[in-house]
């Protein structure tokens, strides 16, 4: 016969290995819950190395350029934006030159702009210089491998921002026909439109070549800098990018404090 305290006992310890049972199999669960976690991580990881890998000077949605040496254009690393209000309507000059000043925190950049060969990018930049858009931002990102230069036109600072409309693709034939590697080279002094890495998909943002680089014929080119202009985004470069990969954010910080487009 079960005297009392061994039936007590026998309780505990039918209690006790329900509680380690139960544990364990949490365990179990929580083991099998962290492989699948960790295996998703790594896929999403991978996948995402491998865009960010081949990011190329794209724009609104993300605006960059391949700073990787041999790298082919290609799509940014996060959705380009969609176009949700219209381009502007047209109100230049086609047969006139216009000027887009840059007043920065490192000097002014002149850029001169040729409305007859790119009609439509320099009257979405009167239309934005006019309205303040640039004013205030920071160019967010300078390459100093591969290619060499420095990317402005951001108002969110971070690659990502635009207007809201996009621009077609203009004066790409000027580039020249491109080498066996599909590459043209962008003169030091060139000022040309950053996109999101497919046709006819500018925004706002743009960039300035201080040295020789070679890209594919997709960016349209604009402008070009005055002699006083390189002098400063060289002097910038100089400093370098943040994180030492030689394509991040200037280690000397960038402000366009003030833009304005005028006819010449």
């Amino acid at each position: 016969m079960v005297s009392n305290d061994q039936r007590r006992r026998q309780l505990a310890r039918e209690k006790f290995e329900r509680q380690q049972r139960r544990r364990e199999e949490s365990r179990r669960k929580a083991k099998r819950r962290n492989t699948v976690v960790a295996a998703v991580l790594a896929v999403v990881l991978a996948a995402g190395g491998a865009v960010y890998a081949s990011v190329q000077l794209t724009g609104d949605g993300r605006d960059d350029v391949d700073a990787a040496p041999g790298a082919e254009a290609s799509p940014t690393p996060s959705a380009p934006s969609p176009s949700t209000s219209p381009e502007p309507p047209m109100s230049v000059d086609t047969k006139a030159a216009y000027t887009m000043a840059l007043r920065t925190n490192h000097g002014d950049v002149t850029v001169t702009m040729d409305a007859a060969k790119t009609p439509r990018t320099v009257n979405s930049f009167r239309h934005l210089a006019e309205r303040g858009y640039f004013d205030g931002t920071k160019c967010h990102r300078l390459t100093t491998q591969g290619i060499f230069v420095l990317q402005c036109g951001d108002p969110t600072g971070d690659g990502t921002g635009g207007p809201g409309y996009h621009v077609p693709d203009e004066n790409l034939a000027s580039l020249g026909k491109p080498g066996a590697n599909g590459k043209v080279t962008f003169k030091a002094g060139t000022v040309a439109m950053a996109n999101t890495g497919t046709p006819n998909s500018g925004g706002s943002q743009f960039f300035l070549v201080y040295q020789d680089s070679e890209l594919p014929p997709a960016y349209t080119p604009f402008g070009t800098m005055d002699a006083a202009g390189l002098t400063a985004v060289r002097e910038i470069a100089e400093g370098g990018a943040e994180g030492g990969t030689g394509d991040g954010a200037p280690k000397k910080p960038v402000t366009i404090e003030k833009a304005t487009v005028s006819k010449r």
